[in-house]
């Protein structure tokens, strides 16, 4: 081969190969191009290949860095610019943890019914490591699919009681692939006001036309829906708001959906494992059968445990984001170990239902004892508790307070005022006496008290 091939073949890429003087890439799955090597590419047989580009300049970074300093300042001013904190050690449960070598009861953990360090769990992680190393070393789509992940995706899939489920890495990467996937140009796309940010991010991102309608506001969503014009639609919504605690009507919302032929898509990333007779979500708490929500999606890394997320739904819409979401295509697979440890979490989790009953056992009690204290909550049935405080200065002087005292953990910040705390119950709680469990029991982590209930 030619130098002058051999520079072409190396500004290609490795996913090219010539044929005859063509050059053929394959920069996208299923795609393909041709390009003339003598045409447009800088290169003429008389003259060789063509010249290196130029040096890149140094560009001094002085000046963004000052800006991105401001900005920084102004969130720190507002009390606003989040810390990280280094966990040490957790405990059994994850009830306890040390924090700055210090002993402190937490109660930010999103590991609802205890799972995370459940002895059946973690042997099968170990056990799946063993056989299957730590990584899976390449996306499912080319060697990175194995069968814990195949017996897993089947298991989801009976769990929600639909046709099929796909496996993604994060929640986030399992939004984005739905909206972005299956709307586009021409199309609309509804959500609700106070929807987690992965799913107003995929909204946005979608290029459909986006639209808020006010929280948990069947008829309000209805009003815009028979308003709006032709092509795909679609309503977007959290099962359970994940800083406020409540549940979304989706009777309601499954019902304006049906008029107007829209897609209803849940993301039940807080309410899978805790909510229903069986707990199979905030769907089956509502009744509703899979045809209401054509597309659900659940997290791993809440109730079961563990880590991941996946969309359940039809043979076609699985194998259309299969097929064509990017954030499902472009990125290494799951390891086999995390997803034999969900296999696992998912037993124990139908085996042992008491669990998800302590847990709403704890959410009852807390709300009795914080009533008693002349606490304001907000009107949530589930784990997740946020208190209302008022403004952002007493969110953060109240965590600061109980993380001295060695209660709680911290509270994140989002605007706007006034704000809440968010308090988190799990199955590991054990019960104590009064004062000690409203005390302990404040997570603060700061969430828009936006509406008076």
């Amino acid at each position: 081969m030619s130098d002058a091939v051999q520079a072409l073949c190396f500004l290609a890429g490795a996913n090219s190969i010539f044929y005859g003087d063509k050059l053929l890439t394959t920069p996208n799955p299923g795609a393909a191009r041709t390009r003339n090597c003598s045409r447009g590419s800088g290169y003429d047989r008389r003259r060789g290949p063509p010249s290196p580009p130029p040096e890149p300049r140094h560009v001094a970074m002085h000046a963004p860095a000052g800006l991105l300093q401001a900005d920084l300042s102004q969130l720190a001013a507002a009390g606003r610019r989040r810390v990280r904190r280094e966990v040490e050690s957790r405990g059994h449960g994850g009830v306890r943890m040390r924090v700055a070598g210090r002993e402190v009861l937490a109660f930010c953990s999103n590991d609802y019914l205890g799972l995370a360090d459940h002895p059946s769990v973690v042997a099968a992680f170990v056990a799946a490591a063993r056989e299957w190393g730590v990584g899976s070393g390449a996306s499912h789509l080319v060697s990175g699919h194995c069968s814990e992940h195949v017996a897993l995706e089947e298991e989801l899939a009976a769990f929600t009681r639909r046709p099929r489920a796909l496996l993604f890495s994060t929640g986030y990467m399992a939004n984005l692939a739905v909206v972005t996937t299956l709307l586009g140009r021409g199309d609309r796309v509804f959500e609700d006001r106070l929807n987690h940010a992965s799913l107003l991010d995929a909204g946005l991102a979608s290029g459909a036309r986006f639209a808020r309608y006010p929280h948990a506001d069947a008829a309000a969503l209805e009003s815009r829906l028979r308003r709006s014009g032709p092509g795909r639609c679609m309503v977007v919504t959290d099962g359970v708001f994940s800083m406020d605690g409540d549940v979304a009507p989706l009777r309601e919302l499954a019902s304006a959906c049906r008029a107007r032929d829209a897609w209803l898509f849940v993301d039940d990333a807080h309410g899978l494992g805790v909510l229903g007779d069986t707990g199979r979500g905030s769907l089956e708490a509502a009744g509703l059968a899979p045809d209401d929500v054509p597309v659900l999606m659940g997290t791993l890394g809440k109730a079961f445990g563990t880590f991941g997320a996946f969309v359940a739904g039809s043979h076609e819409l699985v194998e259309t984001l299969l097929q064509t979401a990017r954030t499902y295509i472009y990125t290494t697979a799951l390891p086999a170990a995390v997803a034999a440890a969900s296999r696992a979490s998912l037993r124990v989790m139908q085996d042992e239902p008491w669990r998800r009953s302590r847990v709403l056992e704890h959410v009852a009690r807390f709300r009795r004892e914080a009533a008693g204290f002349g606490l304001r909550l907000l009107d949530s049935c589930t784990p997740i508790q946020p208190v209302v405080l008022g403004s952002e200065a007493a969110a953060v002087a109240a965590s600061e307070a109980l993380l001295a005292r060695g209660c709680g953990y911290r509270r994140s910040g989002r605007p706007p005022c006034p704000q809440a705390a968010r308090a988190c119950a799990s199955r590991s709680r054990r019960r104590t006496s009064r004062p000690t469990w409203i005390g302990y029991s404040m997570h603060w982590r700061a969430s828009p008290a936006r509406r008076a209930r």
